[in-house]
């Protein structure tokens, strides 16, 4: 009797055991410090690569014999290919791990990095940065769903905040740098310099980034991939971040693939360094995304939007000015408005996806390229259509299509039922 009674009570015990809870990287621990460093780095990798020749258009332009629509596609084919390969890609994430993703991914793009100042005329050089941008396709979406997995959820948003400020670092930084380069030894110098900067960040990254301990192996189907895409793209809140995402990201694109020719020409008339160096406004777009989680904790989900839209427009009136005062404050607005809405965007995209989170980011991602990519193009035809004036309309067009999103937002928030399933429920002040 008294091992019968034993064995009882031990088969009660071990069905009544809780399951393990995950183990999550909280803020002031050192695999966190790690992990935040390490995506840094990243983040400078993938904006300095990506937006390499922006900075550098007019000389491309000059160097090529080619027009400023022409030149632009080096910036907008990056962008549409990996707009086209995230999707794909961070489907490789859920069978092979984000980790490895993310090395894999921003190893081939710093490799590409190296033939690119190489390219003997603008059709190898569009198809290059083609390459570059399909391979760093597989970086964004996985390190979202990264972060999301390993993160503490309540600091979320505080840690895709560091993320996206790596990012305006690393867009400043190689824009800058790739000025004062090609104003010294030309554009093919600056492309080359960048793509060492991207090696050592690379090489950082994979250093210092912690194993994953929260990741689950996903299959591989097709089919359950198209029913994990399709259940995200039936979810009208995911659908508003998506479109956010792209009319913020058309603002952002139009605005910093133009601004070099303007800056160069009448009234300014400024040289290549001093043009790279106006995006050191990118260190307000560090602090405005890393802020991102305290605006939302104080408004709300909806009123940081709100707010984001309300700088990035006034920064896009204040830019009409032919004062280069005036000009600059309007980038800096144009750029805190921008990352702060792209920080909250793309964190309420991980927070809201409870499942197949690398494909929800990687949605949103895909929509964020889109709309760079669509804003380099339209921005530069609307510059020589109608100058600074036309590109200014549609960033103006673009951030009205935002403010009715999220007006439309709070209105179905308060009186739509809420979303069940895989969804969290979003309260109106979200």
């Amino acid at each position: 009797m008294p091992p019968a009674s034993t064995g009882a009570l031990t088969t009660v015990s071990a069905s009544a055991a809780p399951l393990p809870q995950p183990v999550h990287l909280t803020p002031g621990r050192p695999g966190y410090r790690r992990m935040s460093f390490a995506l840094f780095a990243a983040g400078i990798a993938t904006f300095a690569l990506l937006y390499s020749t922006q900075a550098l258009l007019p000389s491309i332009t000059a160097g090529f014999g080619v027009t400023a629509s022409q030149a632009s596609w080096t910036v907008s084919a990056a962008t549409g290919a990996l707009a086209v390969c995230v999707l794909p890609l961070s489907a490789l994430s859920e069978r092979f791990g984000r980790r490895t993703m993310m090395t894999a991914s921003l190893s081939v793009a710093v490799g590409i990095g190296m033939l690119v100042p190489f390219a003997p005329n603008l059709g190898w050089l569009i198809a290059l940065r083609a390459i570059q941008g399909a391979a760093l396709a597989g970086l964004p979406a996985s390190a979202m769903a990264y972060l999301a997995e390993e993160v503490q959820p309540k600091a979320l948003v505080a840690a895709i905040g560091l993320f996206v400020a790596g990012n305006s670092i690393g867009g400043m930084s190689g824009r800058i740098v790739a000025g004062w380069v090609a104003q010294a030894w030309g554009w093919r110098a600056a492309l080359a310099v960048i793509g060492l900067i991207a090696v050592v960040c690379a090489v950082a990254f994979r250093i210092l980034l912690p194993k994953a301990r929260n990741f689950t192996t996903g299959s591989l189907n097709p089919r359950a991939l198209g029913r994990t895409v399709a259940t995200h793209l039936s979810d009208p809140l995911l659908r508003r971040l998506y479109a956010i995402g792209a009319l913020f990201m058309t603002v952002f694109g139009a605005v910093y693939t133009v601004i070099g020719y303007r800056l160069v020409a009448e009234p300014f008339n400024l040289p290549q360094g001093l043009v790279g160096s106006i995006f050191l406004v990118y260190l307000v777009g560090t602090v405005s995304s890393a802020a991102a989680g305290k605006l939302v904790a104080r408004t709300g989900r909806r009123g940081a939007l709100y707010l984001a839209v309300s700088t990035t427009a006034a920064g896009l009136l204040l830019s009409l000015s032919d004062a280069i005062a005036a000009v600059l404050l309007g980038l800096v607005l144009i750029t805190a408005g921008f990352f702060a809405g792209h920080a909250v965007a793309s964190s309420s995209v991980s927070r809201t996806a409870k499942t197949g989170r690398a494909q929800a980011s990687a949605l949103y991602q895909s929509a964020y390229y889109l709309g760079s990519s669509a804003g380099g193009t339209l921005g530069a035809i609307a510059f020589h259509a109608g100058g600074w004036g036309g590109t200014v309309a549609l960033g103006l067009l673009a951030v009205v299509g935002v403010a009715s999103i999220t007006l439309y937002g709070t209105y179905a928030a308060r009186t739509a039922p809420r979303p069940a399933g895989n969804f969290r429920p979003v309260r109106a002040t979200d």
